[in-house]
């Protein structure tokens, strides 16, 4: 097949990939949100090497996955306790001072998604977050402009098992192949393609709209009032 032909077809493929894609479903922190415990621990502990050794060495993914699967903070920080008793107090810091984990937004993202609203594209978000830190979370517009998220820490289910991914869809009445998932971890994007999915590893918000500019349709079709209930 020559050159001409292959460069046809694959035009031909990602326009018709262009023309499927409705909804794009993102993932929270450093997505979304710029969310980094170095921002609470630096200052906590008044010693950017004491906070290194802290994050790298109590605040393991085991400790995340247990919160962010429903696990009780309390109990969280009282079992780990146990595990690095002289770390209790800095523990305890992450409930009681998680607003200070949180910047805000991630630069550039609000205004990438006002372009996609605009162009009628569904926008959803599928978060590995405990509920009770995010509640703490200040009030964000890149939140507010979903039309709907789910949570882990609601759920009692983890990225990237595909249950989580379904559970969603159900949700909001979404096909996987009309969707694009955005993550920063490469093991949840590839959870979200294995049920169907089409999936983006995040870099940045000028990255992510090249890439999307590539998948979404110039005018989608406007789309009705879409529901604003939140797990």
């Amino acid at each position: 097949m020559s050159k001409t032909r292959n460069d046809y077809c694959a035009r031909k493929k990602q326009n018709n990939l262009a023309m499927a894609i409705k909804n794009i479903i993102f993932d929270f922190g450093k997505v979304l949100i710029d969310w980094d415990p170095h921002y609470l621990y630096d200052s906590w502990f008044g010693n950017k090497e004491q906070s290194d050794y802290f994050i790298k060495k109590a605040l393991t993914s085991e400790w995340y996955n247990e919160g962010d699967i429903g696990i009780p903070m309390s109990l969280l920080v009282k079992t780990w306790s146990y595990k690095f008793p002289s770390f209790t107090g800095a523990f305890q810091a992450y409930v009681d001072e998680f607003p200070k984990t949180v910047k805000g937004e991630i630069p550039g993202m609000k205004e990438l998604l006002d372009e996609l609203k605009g162009k009628g594209i569904g926008l959803y978000g599928l978060s590995n977050w405990s509920s009770e830190t995010f509640a703490k979370v200040p009030r964000l517009p890149v939140i507010d402009m979903l039309d709907g998220y789910v949570l882990s820490g609601d759920v009692h289910l983890l990225k990237p098992d595909p249950a989580i991914y379904m559970l969603l869809m159900d949700k909001y009445s979404l096909k996987a192949d009309e969707c694009v998932f955005v993550d920063d971890r490469r093991i949840n994007v590839m959870g979200a393609k294995a049920i169907g999915m089409n999936g983006i590893v995040f870099k940045d918000a000028p990255t992510l709209k090249k890439q999307l500019g590539r998948l979404v349709k110039k005018e989608a079709p406007k789309k009705g009032l879409l529901s604003r209930k939140k797990s």
